[in-house]
């Protein structure tokens, strides 16, 4: 089969102390595989406030993508997709680079939140059916993830570029569990709810940029 374009996958650099990030880790796994003809690509964002709009505007302009699915670690014992992005900045602990937004926008001049183009409902239905936990999210919260999806929703919006796109956190690892005392997943579910995902999206769109 021809390739008929790329699926872009993002995930973050580990960040608040640990030494990995499931998110970046699923996505590696994927990285190459073909979704009935679609090439996953994956990039790895470095969770540095100032620098993320730039880095996920370049990736889309440097593959101009049949897709995107960016990834964060988030909490829980499943994958959470998240409905919408908000337009604001505001942390709990300091991104990697040190800076700390307390109720900042992430563009001044940008709407109040954007919703995710992802087939949530028919995603959950894929996840269920092949064992992997996962719920709707109506909060992505206000630190890098809803950043990232917030900036990644604007810039397909301003360019006019009609393609799905939007994001899901996934759980920690069991390690990281470990010292937090929370739930977790496996790399290997992350991966495969991934790939649930891939698949859903290859099979309902075939539009390129």
């Amino acid at each position: 089969m021809a390739e008929k374009g790329v699926f872009l996958l993002t995930g973050f650099e580990p960040f608040g102390g640990s030494d990995v990030n499931p998110s970046i880790l699923a996505c590696r796994k994927l990285e190459g595989e073909t979704f009935n003809g679609y090439r996953v690509v994956v990039e790895e964002i470095p969770l540095r406030f100032h620098e993320i709009n730039d880095i996920i505007k370049g990736h889309v302009s440097k593959y101009r993508p049949a897709a995107v699915v960016s990834t964060g670690q988030g909490g829980g014992g499943g994958l959470s997709v998240e409905r919408v992005a908000i337009n604001v900045g505001s942390a709990r602990m300091p991104y990697n680079c040190g800076y700390k937004p307390v109720d900042e926008p992430l563009n001044a001049e940008g709407p109040v939140a954007y919703w995710t183009r992802l087939p949530y409902r028919r995603m959950l239905e894929g996840l269920k059916e092949a064992g992997v936990p996962a719920r709707l999210s109506n909060s992505a919260g206000a630190f890098g993830c809803n950043q990232i999806f917030y900036h990644l929703m604007d810039h397909l919006v301003s360019e006019g570029i009609e393609i799905p796109a939007g994001f899901i956190h996934v759980p920690l690892l069991p390690q990281q569990a470990l010292e937090r005392g929370s739930a977790s997943m496996s790399l290997d579910l992350i991966a495969k709810g991934l790939e649930v995902v891939m698949e859903l999206i290859s099979k309902e769109f075939s539009v390129r940029v």
